[in-house]
């Protein structure tokens, strides 16, 4: 028997293509994180190579850092809940620009670096209970006398693509008609050169980062970070938006640190203490604002929670 293929209509062929993606892509939303993890065997860590200290390479190229401390402890908080004691790490590099896409898609459980908590980023993903509170400032050669955001008018100011620093930057550059001219870079390395080498005079950035890259410079006494912090940036633990019962395993993990008081002793040893590779040793204190949240946990992306 011959037979005959019916023409389709494009508006018919575009349904049929979106019914066999739907059914082709894992349904994230209906499969919990704690699900895939039982099902899989695995947890994927999402981190960073050069955010010191919360998620970086060792001279070994291995991840480390607080943050990763951080979700070393929620992994084993996993293992306890879901009573597999032999779930695997595995590791996954992102940048600013990826690291949400990365959790959205499903390619990584856990996103362990410098990542800020704000409610337009709510949208997308959700986060843990905050770990530590910095404020966006910039650093400058201490030679060009660069205090305050004014001072930066018709300067070249770079800071990192796909950050909530690059795009206050360029808000308040527009909102104060500062005149500068606003260029990005792939990763904080890359920006903290641009100053270095005089492609550019600032370099905007959350100051616990700029901290560490002085730290590491050649000349750390050549640096100067501005007095004048352009916001307030919580940090959390990212996670895939919707799913409920993950982020209360997770959140409770991070809560009993605080509870327990082990916090102190991870903040000391990546904050107070010398850190690998090179042995520097940051000296940054907790701030009250991320005392208040130990003694009172809280995951939200709210700044003026924290002032």
């Amino acid at each position: 028997v011959q037979t005959c293929a019916l023409p389709i209509s494009p508006a018919r062929l575009a349904l049929a293509l979106v019914a066999s993606a739907a059914l082709a892509t894992p349904a994230l939303a209906q499969t919990g994180t704690l699900e895939k993890i039982k099902g899989s065997g695995s947890i994927t860590i999402g981190h960073r190579d050069a955010s010191i200290p919360f998620s970086y390479y060792d001279d070994k190229q291995q991840p480390i850092g607080y943050a990763m401390d951080l979700c070393y402890r929620i992994v084993d908080a996993v293992r306890a809940e879901l009573k597999m004691p032999k779930i695997d790490i595995k590791y996954q590099l992102v940048t600013s620009a990826n690291r949400i896409p990365l959790m959205a898609n499903g390619t990584i459980d856990l996103e362990c670096g410098s990542t800020t908590n704000n409610l337009e980023r709510q949208k997308q993903v959700w986060f843990t209970i905050t770990h530590f509170v910095t404020a966006n400032r910039f650093v400058t050669k201490r030679s060009a006398n660069l205090r305050k955001l004014d001072d930066l008018k018709g300067k070249t100011v770079v800071s990192t693509a796909g950050t909530t620093n690059i795009k206050q930057i360029t808000e308040l550059n527009a909102q104060k008609n500062l005149g500068a001219s606003i260029v990005s870079a792939n990763g904080h390395a890359e920006a903290f050169q641009m100053v270095e080498t005089g492609r550019a005079v600032a370099f905007a950035m959350d100051d616990i980062l700029l901290y560490s890259l002085v730290a590491q410079s050649r000349t750390p006494g050549d640096y100067a970070i501005s007095s004048e912090a352009l916001s307030v940036e919580p940090y959390g633990i990212m996670l895939r938006k919707d799913d409920a019962s993950f982020k209360k395993m997770v959140n409770g993990a991070i809560n009993d640190l605080y509870k327990s008081g082990q916090i102190n002793a991870i903040y000391e040893k990546w904050f107070l203490k010398p850190i690998p590779p090179r042995g520097i040793n940051l000296n940054v204190p907790m701030s009250e604002q991320f005392k208040k949240v130990v003694a009172n946990p809280t995951d939200s992306g709210d700044p003026n929670v924290y002032k």
